[in-house]
């Protein structure tokens, strides 16, 4: 009697394939999210946040790559709507910001800069991934540190680096939302 041994061997072939498609599906969503994604203006609407969402957008920023793996981030999450509107106006109820700061005066501490920087970016995609809508702030950094730190309770010697926005938006088209960005052949060199 002859032995076949092409289920033995066309299994595991056959499950590895499967298990390279759903990874390749996972994938294809999260890249979809990076192109897709826009910096929500005007059109944040009330609407509370959960808990756990709060707890899944902080845990994208924890998971950012850090230089020698310092994570030196701290997020601090703006829940008050009167003290956010002192940060960014026109805060509807129930959205939030969150706080990125690191050790060092936010100017010149490069290296942890960057590493909040790429924390902060993986907040702002994970609340659009959860169906929120995100915009980064940059700017008010002056008033956070010189007027707001103690009130905010950022950790001693930190400097807020950035703020991510999130909140509840109106549904808009993403593609006419986001701002016209420059080609490849504009920003890349092969070599």
């Amino acid at each position: 009697m002859k032995r076949s041994y092409f289920p033995v061997f066309a299994l595991p072939v056959l499950l590895f394939a499967l298990g390279g498609l759903e990874a390749q599906e996972v994938n294809q969503a999260a890249y979809n999210n990076i192109i897709t994604h826009y910096a929500a203006r005007s059109n944040f609407i009330a609407g509370t946040i959960s808990r756990s969402d709060i707890e899944k957008i902080l845990t994208a920023g924890l998971r950012a790559p850090s230089a020698s793996n310092r994570q030196p981030w701290h997020f601090t999450v703006v829940q008050s709507p009167a003290l956010a509107n002192r940060i960014v106006s026109n805060m509807p109820d129930g959205n939030i910001l969150i706080v990125i700061s690191s050790p060092g005066d936010g100017r010149t501490n490069g290296p942890a800069i960057l590493d909040c920087g790429l924390a902060t970016e993986s907040i702002y995609l994970a609340a659009q991934a959860l169906g929120y809508g995100s915009r980064i702030y940059t700017g008010p950094m002056n008033t956070v540190n010189n007027q707001l730190k103690a009130e905010l309770g950022l950790p001693d010697r930190h400097s807020a680096v950035a703020l991510v926005r999130v909140g509840r938006v109106q549904k808009v088209d993403a593609a006419s939302a986001a701002s016209a960005r420059k080609s490849l052949g504009d920003v890349v060199t092969y070599k």
